[in-house]
């Protein structure tokens, strides 16, 4: 693929606009239209950026295991505390504002970071929203500071009652059967992966629940939240709204062991259904894990990063 084709899946994979894309290359917008239109071509370092966007945006068929050692030492001195959010009223808005505004973006919204600021922090209204967008940025902030108080619990676990009291919170209002597992078939869109038969997600979710309590090393988070991740979201016990108690899950999982959550920025959809994919056909953890491990590192830099 040449860099012209590059630029232009960016572009529609990422959602952004050419201005935006230009300043990402850190280039000026008459630069990059003028390569998007063939009237001039790129030097060899900016060659190379348009490479890493490309695969950084879309993913790569392969990651180095070395590349993913480097990130994971990375992300081992990027410790927190719940208190350092609970207790900061600027971070945890922060947190609260990007979390909802990249999960829904992943899921569909419409809405913009400057109209999810105004639902959640100012209580408007939004006529050029739909009620159902408005609704699940408020739901999902509800969930997250519904779980960041349970976390605060010193016997805090992972079980059912929390997996299905925030699927209870991000779907209340929205679908028919919110915190309760789907009774029928489902199939993801544009994946290949096979979801649970629905009579086996109680099964399931005990054994995940089981893996997640007895076999992880407290060593390696990463590898945690990957298996997690990946094993949840093709259980798909709910009818909608798994992607969002999924990565609310990794939250928990991360801040839990001290760690900073990972942020799956929207701009990265692609890469990450990717990634997922990959993890649970190929039996390929390591696109997935750097994946996680790339989030939590851009969490860092965009959450509580001044």
């Amino acid at each position: 693929m040449n860099y012209i084709n590059q630029l232009r899946a960016v572009l529609r994979a990422s959602g952004w606009t050419q201005e935006e894309l230009a300043s990402q290359l850190k280039v000026s917008f008459v630069t990059l239209n003028s390569w998007i239109n063939n009237k001039a071509v790129p030097r060899k370092k900016a060659l190379e950026a348009i490479r890493l966007m490309y695969f950084q945006v879309l993913g790569a068929d392969s990651l180095d295991i070395g590349y993913l050692e480097e990130l994971k030492e990375r992300v081992g001195s990027l410790k927190i505390k719940l208190s350092q959010i609970t207790d900061n009223k600027e971070v945890l808005d922060n947190l609260i504002l990007h979390l909802t505004y990249h999960t829904n973006v992943i899921e569909g919204s419409t809405m913009t970071i400057d109209d999810t600021k105004a639902v959640l922090f100012e209580n408007k209204i939004l006529t050029n929203r739909t009620q159902v967008e408005q609704l699940e940025a408020r739901n999902h902030r509800a969930a997250l500071i519904w779980l960041l108080s349970e976390l605060q619990n010193s016997s805090f676990v992972i079980n059912k009652d929390l997996i299905q009291g925030l699927h209870l919170r991000l779907m209340n209002g929205i679908i028919e059967n919110a915190g309760i597992y789907r009774n029928h078939s489902v199939r993801i869109m544009g994946s290949h992966v096979a979801v649970a038969n629905y009579l086996r997600i109680p099964e399931l979710i005990k054994e995940l629940l089981n893996k997640i309590d007895t076999e992880f090393s407290e060593e390696d988070i990463i590898n945690q939240l990957s298996v997690t991740h990946a094993v949840f979201e093709k259980i798909h016990p709910f009818s909608d709204g798994n992607g969002r108690v999924g990565r609310l899950l990794m939250l928990a999982q991360a801040i839990k062991a001290d760690i900073v959550p990972p942020l799956v920025l929207k701009e990265r959809r692609v890469a990450y259904y990717k990634y997922l994919e990959i993890a649970q056909t190929d039996n390929n953890p390591v696109p997935l894990q750097a994946f996680i491990a790339e989030s939590i590192i851009s969490a860092n830099r965009v959450l509580f990063t001044k």
